[in-house]
């Protein structure tokens, strides 16, 4: 779990897609160093739920690793990928490297939706940005 609510700081909101989905995990000589939650949503499209990095193994090309690999995995069975994040501009171009585009705003879900105001890189997050890419 500590590594999940590295993607999604609330427990309960975690606890409310995991066991629908499948999570892959990335290791290296055992130790654990990047997750991914994944759920279909329908006949054509896969989100990602929760995409998580330990922090003294981020920016290591472990979250491009685990993208890589689930584009490849799930390329011939459905049609797209997408998921949903907070409006930071640093996870939002790291997306946009992969052809990831916006598709839908939920306005004020962060504030509506978490018991406490959710930071990331000193600004607070409001709205939940969704981003589709084709596979």
């Amino acid at each position: 779990m500590d590594i999940l609510l590295i993607g999604d700081e609330e427990e309960t909101m975690v606890l409310k897609y995991l066991e629908a989905c499948s999570l892959y995990a990335l290791y290296d000589f055992r130790v654990v160093k990047s997750v991914c939650a994944v759920l279909p949503v329908d006949k054509n499209t896969v989100e990602i739920k929760n995409l998580a990095t330990f922090p003294e193994f981020q920016n290591q090309g472990c979250a491009t690793f685990l993208l890589n690999f689930l584009f490849n995995k799930y390329k011939n069975r459905f049609h797209y990928i997408i998921l949903g994040t907070g409006e930071n501009e640093k996870t939002l171009n790291f997306y946009k490297k992969f052809d990831f585009k916006e598709f839908s705003r939920i306005e004020n879900f962060f504030l509506e939706n978490y018991p406490h105001p959710i930071f990331e890189n000193g600004v607070q997050l409001k709205d939940m940005i969704y981003l589709k890419k084709e596979l």
